[in-house]
Formats: structure tokens, sequence, C-alpha cells
């Protein structure tokens, strides 16, 4: 409950998946992943099906993870996610294209 609270998710608790929206299932995801107190957590596309206000709000919440001291690891297509990363590492044929390493300009929703 203490991770579905830390999400704004614990009224939902007794809710079937297909009650929730895409970003309801993104955050429960995060909870679900919090609950044995991982180093790294990895996330292959967390924002793939949100729309662009949601996809905001998890990566604010991964950005609050990461500043406790959780590595996060994001596979993403989404150019504007990669830019609100710490460092983006393109790959191109399966070889580093470039490494860019982002200033992050943006305060994480506390």
């Amino acid at each position: 409950m203490e991770y579905l609270d830390r999400m704004g998710l614990k009224d939902w608790w007794t809710h079937l998946p297909s009650e929730l929206s895409g970003g309801q299932k993104q955050r429960i995801a995060i909870a679900r992943a919090l609950i044995s107190k991982p180093k790294v957590i990895l996330a292959d596309e967390p924002t793939g099906a949100l729309d662009s206000a949601t996809s905001m709000e998890v990566m604010d919440i991964l950005q609050e993870i990461n500043n406790t001291g959780i590595t996060i690891i994001i596979v993403t297509h989404e150019r504007d996610i990669a830019e609100r990363t710490q460092r983006s590492i393109k790959l191109k044929d399966g070889m580093i294209e470039n490494v860019i390493h982002h200033s992050l300009n943006y305060k994480a929703a506390v």
C-alpha cells in the first residue's frame, strides 16, 4: 500500500487492470518494481503507449526514484524522453553511435 500511495493510486487498490488508464498501469508497474528495493530498474518503453502529459508524469516519477539512488535504464525511441535523462546512448545496428550527456534543466514534480 505504501508504494501505491507514493504513486498516487492508494484508492485504486481494489480495481482490476481493465479499469485503469495507461498511466495508472505504468505507475502500478513502477510501484511493483520498487517493492523489492532494487538497485537498478530496467524500463523498456515506459512511456510508449502514453499521451505526452502522462509520459512527463511517469518521467517525473522515474526521476524522483533515480534521485533516491536507484539506477534507471530506459529504452526508448522518443527523443523528448531520452532528453529527460542524464545520459543517452544511441545505438545503430547494435553498435554505439554516440553518447550524449544532457543538462537537466527541469525539476521533477515532487
